[in-house]
């Protein structure tokens, strides 16, 4: 029987929501283009780079979402790497708290496999 403690960790996959300030999209952008590059250089990322997305609020304002795999422990060691820092601090000037949530979210979350046991239904069968 292994605890969770003796059990061996995973890379995580990290969701970050980045709530853009009307005016500093562009800003923005330019520190988000350094951010995966510097992850990998620091050697706290795994796999392809991160995948961008850009939406819209309820609030009409811009927020893009970030998906990236951290290495093991990569988010830990991130915030002690001087360089990491200098990126995190160059894009929190441009991000705002908005519709009670904070300027920033990073949920980890694992990958699961899903089964489906059902039989997918003939068309021909339906009404």
């Amino acid at each position: 029987m292994t605890s969770s403690k003796s059990a061996k960790r995973k890379p995580e996959v990290v969701i970050c929501t980045y709530r853009i300030k009307s005016g500093h999209e562009e800003a923005f952008l330019k520190q988000l283009a350094r951010h995966w590059p510097t992850l990998k250089h620091q050697g706290l990322v795994a796999g392809k780079p991160s995948v961008v997305y850009r939406g819209m609020d309820e609030a009409k304002k811009v927020f893009f979402v970030e998906m990236f795999t951290w290495k093991v422990r990569g988010a830990e060691k991130a915030h002690g790497d001087p360089a990491v820092m200098q990126i995190w601090e160059g894009m929190g000037v441009h991000m705002e708290e908005r519709l009670g949530r904070p300027a920033m979210e990073f949920p980890h979350v694992q990958p699961i496999r899903m089964r489906c046991d059902c039989a997918m239904p003939n068309p021909a069968m339906t009404d």
